[in-house]
């Protein structure tokens, strides 16, 4: 059934205004990145809130194996990547794959989409100039501080003493969070996130690091280098 529904999109993208990369500008098509930049990188493997897009053009649909969080529908529907498949999904991605996760409604300008693919399909290929991997960088770290995620994410290692977590303490609704500057600041309990990173720019172990959010500078994330370090990094105690 959703092949079905895959196949009816295209067909109706396809009679309506097709927005192929050949009939795009690829340098528009940067600016249009600011469209998928907070969620994907164009790094190889480089994963962040949606798959990297590196190597795109030619690759089944969920099938980018350093990435574990698929939809099961985008799994299922048997695409390809190409203009034609890569049109009707940034056109309306509930259409083309419904039960699809991804947090994106489209872009409906023929012109726009056209631009974004034309820039896409040579900033993904392999062996891709880095100039146009880093014009694509430049946009996710703006978008990435405005939105909260996206860019190339900054080590965790040898940060800061105001950055360095020495001490995380709870009691009622507050956070406190000691940092190895000497300094402690409270937060209330929804505004302050706690998060894991693995990765090579990730925390050192038993290092978690304070991350500022938000525009008021009253939210920010607590980040460790694995799961198990939450519960014994945090003392119930006031």
């Amino acid at each position: 059934m959703i092949r079905i529904a895959i196949a009816a999109v295209l067909a109706s993208t396809a009679s309506l205004s097709p927005a192929f990369a050949a009939d795009g500008d690829a340098s528009r098509g940067a600016q249009a990145l600011r469209a998928c930049a907070a969620c994907h990188s164009l790094e190889a493997d480089k994963n962040m809130t949606g798959p990297s897009l590196a190597g795109l053009w030619g690759r089944k649909a969920g099938g980018l194996a350093s990435f574990e969080r698929y939809s099961d529908a985008l799994k299922s529907s048997g695409m390809i990547w190409d203009d034609r498949s890569l049109d009707g999904w940034i056109t309306d991605p509930d259409a083309m794959v419904p039960d699809n996760e991804m947090p994106f409604n489209g872009i409906k300008e023929a012109r726009a989409r056209a631009d974004l693919l034309a820039f896409l399909k040579e900033a993904t290929k392999p062996g891709a100039h880095p100039q146009m991997a880093q014009q694509g960088g430049g946009m996710g770290g703006m978008m990435g501080g405005m939105m909260g995620g996206g860019g190339r994410d900054p080590s965790l290692k040898n940060l800061e003493p105001p950055k360095q977590v020495t001490k995380l303490t709870y009691c009622h609704d507050t956070y406190r969070v000691t940092t190895a500057d000497g300094k402690t600041r409270a937060f209330w309990e929804r505004n302050l996130r706690f998060k894991t990173d693995s990765s090579e720019s990730g925390p050192d172990k038993g290092a978690p690091a304070l991350m500022p959010a938000g525009m008021m500078g009253d939210r920010a994330s607590v980040i460790f280098a694995a799961p198990d370090e939450i519960n014994k990094t945090i003392e119930a105690r006031c």
